[in-house]
């Protein structure tokens, strides 16, 4: 179980290429915790997707409205919750179709959450109870 030391928080605003910041850091922590770097590549690459989402979808990319994100070390994981104050997607998006998409007759959504879910161990998205969504996902040292 993580402990209240083993919490960082990172507040960026909506604004696209702030999720470098987040990527970056969760990064930096994963390397600490001393992840592989084909690991290390997938969390940054998730992470940037998670961020992009919330700041696009989710906060409609006001400036003014954070991201939140909270990166949990535990023994064997990190956890990374990416939190936004939108209310997040009114429908299903369905898996993406990499045949669709080379034809160019698919709708180019999805990609994100289809990328997320593929690179990391585990991930949930759900409603935040005081509003928002919150993308959590954890990586484990070993897979």
């Amino acid at each position: 179980m993580a402990q209240k030391q083993d919490i960082i928080e990172i507040h960026i605003p909506s604004v696209l290429g702030y999720e470098k910041v987040a990527m970056d850091s969760a990064a930096a922590v994963a390397e600490l915790m001393s992840f592989h770097r084909s690991r290390i590549d997938d969390l940054r690459t998730a992470v940037s997707e998670a961020c992009t989402n919330a700041m696009e979808h989710g906060n409609r990319l006001k400036k003014d409205t954070v991201v939140l994100i909270s990166l949990r070390m535990g023994k064997e994981s990190l956890e990374v919750n990416v939190e936004d104050r939108g209310h997040g997607l009114t429908r299903n998006i369905p898996e993406p179709s990499i045949e669709e998409q080379l034809d160019d007759s698919n709708d180019r959504r999805g990609w994100g959450m289809f990328l997320i879910k593929n690179l990391v161990d585990e991930v949930e998205f759900k409603k935040v109870p005081q509003g928002g969504n919150v993308t959590r996902m954890v990586i484990h040292l070993s897979r």
